[in-house]
């Protein structure tokens, strides 16, 4: 966890070397669910703040069994039954319902299988199985890091496709490059008739970290590269340097609120990306 992450989760804003005393009180907000971005910060100093959809768990077991299903199955699952929302009006607000309530249901689902497979306890020819326990927690650490960044992809297509954008996603590129979205796609791409100014492509990262530089080589023709990603309070040192990349940075609306003012000015939300897009393709 970085300052800023820091400052926007305890209210503290800096006032030259000082902090003004704007803080959050957390004995007020007992019994209020943590944000998706502060539970986000929590997690960066390994503190797991869980919600769970408890009263879905039966849903869940009918419908997929005690076994994690393809993500795209649970990604559309999680879409037809999350809280109403409008792709038209609010894409970003779609996109964080979609994303919120999917990880309350996979954190549901994952309770019940890992419950059930730690009672049933590993045991070896009657010693501890010390390298299944470590394969098995291993693998729940990786299914939670793959699954989000996949879920995050398939409910960004499932708004493209509902705003009808054409694009493409993995659509291979120069040096067998495959950005996550490419618009309109890979034909338009290798045509050297088709316009740079009419082509346009979107890494997609729940998290960016050092990650972020990946999505500079994946489309030469591109000047200009965006990058959409779930991360609040980036440091101003990083995406300073996106800037002078030309990686120009996408995160949902709600999120903006954890960078510095003088970063929000160059960050676009979901709804602006889509316009962009809708726009080049008339």
């Amino acid at each position: 966890m970085h300052r800023g992450q820091r400052n926007w989760l305890f209210g503290l804003r800096a006032t030259g070397d000082r902090f003004d005393d704007n803080k959050r009180d957390f004995r007020r907000e007992r019994g209020q669910e943590l944000s998706f971005t502060a539970r986000y910060i929590l997690e960066l100093i390994e503190i797991e703040a869980i919600v769970t959809e408890d009263e879905w768990l039966d849903a869940l077991l009918k419908k997929f069994g005690a076994e994690f299903p393809a993500t795209g199955i649970f990604s559309e699952f999680a879409r037809k039954h999350a809280p109403e929302t409008s792709v038209r009006d609010d894409p970003d607000h779609a996109l964080m319902t979609w994303i919120e309530f999917e990880e309350r249901l996979f954190r549901t689902l994952e309770r019940h299988i890992v419950s059930k497979r730690l009672a049933d306890g590993f045991m070896l020819s009657k010693k501890a199985d010390v390298e299944g326990f470590i394969k098995f927690s291993l693998s729940v650490q990786n299914r939670r890091k793959s699954r989000a960044g996949s879920a995050l992809e398939h409910h960004l297509a499932a708004i493209f496709s509902a705003r009808k954008l054409r694009f493409e996603r993995g659509a291979r590129t120069e040096n067998n490059n495959r950005p996550d979205f490419l618009f309109p796609g890979a034909k338009e791409y290798n045509s050297s008739a088709f316009s740079e100014n009419r082509l346009v492509m979107l890494g997609a990262k729940s998290t960016c970290k050092d990650r972020w530089r990946q999505v500079l080589a994946e489309a030469n023709r591109i000047k200009t590269k965006h990058l959409l990603t779930l991360e609040p309070g980036i440091s101003e040192n990083q995406t300073s340097e996106m800037r002078t990349k030309s990686l120009q940075l996408v995160l949902p609306k709600k999120l903006h609120e954890t960078y510095k003012s003088t970063q929000q000015r160059a960050l676009l939300d979901l709804q602006e990306f889509v316009a962009l897009v809708e726009k080049i393709q008339r």
